[in-house]
């Protein structure tokens, strides 16, 4: 079971990382090699939305949607749409019962709980992808990272090098938490819009 988490820091990193991107970034690659910056943020724009309904218990058929149906994209309006999507996902999330039984998201039913760490994963990760893709510094808060490593790490006895998400990516065990917690999704802390 995830503890409550303050959605509010990690939500206003990933707002102000999606404010310095420039128009000319939008169709620069990401590390997520199916999505270009424009298509990140859509997703981005998509999560937010699902997971702040999950929150709510707001049933409807947009949390039927599976994620990798389709590649997102963004709107004309996307950059006052995205910031009002993470501040609502943050206040929905503040609900003790955000956290308790069960809701929907990504077409499939999941615990409260399970929900509200999979949408911080969610942020963490994608802020990162988003902030590598477009040259800026990221420096999610050790909360939110914690959330992100606690739902991604293996369980314990599992050797097939997978995290819930697929291969892990090896990083030392020293390695700064972000690093640390960016193999565990499956990418290359290193990764760069060049390489």
């Amino acid at each position: 079971m995830t503890d409550m988490v303050d959605f509010a820091p990690q939500a206003r990193l990933v707002a102000g990382i999606a404010e310095g991107v420039g128009d000319e970034r939008l169709a620069g690659p990401t590390p997520c090699p199916e999505y270009r910056v424009r298509h990140l943020l859509g997703h981005l724009i998509q999560l937010t939305g699902a997971f702040r309904d999950a929150a709510r218990k707001d049933f409807g058929p947009h949390l039927d949607q599976n994620p990798g149906s389709a590649v997102p994209d963004i709107g004309p309006e996307w950059r006052a749409a995205l910031p009002k999507l993470l501040d609502e996902l943050a206040e929905a999330w503040r609900a003790p019962a955000a956290w308790e039984g069960m809701t929907r998201a990504g077409g499939l039913d999941l615990p409260g709980d399970v929900a509200g760490a999979v949408a911080m994963d969610e942020l963490v990760v994608h802020g990162w992808d988003l902030a590598r893709a477009t040259g800026q510094a990221y420096a999610p808060d050790e909360a939110s990272l914690g959330v992100a490593k606690g739902l991604l790490t293996p369980q314990e006895g599992d050797t097939s090098g997978n995290s819930l998400f697929g291969a892990v990516f090896p990083v030392p065990d020293d390695a700064p938490l972000l690093d640390r917690v960016i193999g565990l999704s499956g990418r290359d802390p290193g990764w760069t819009p060049g390489a």
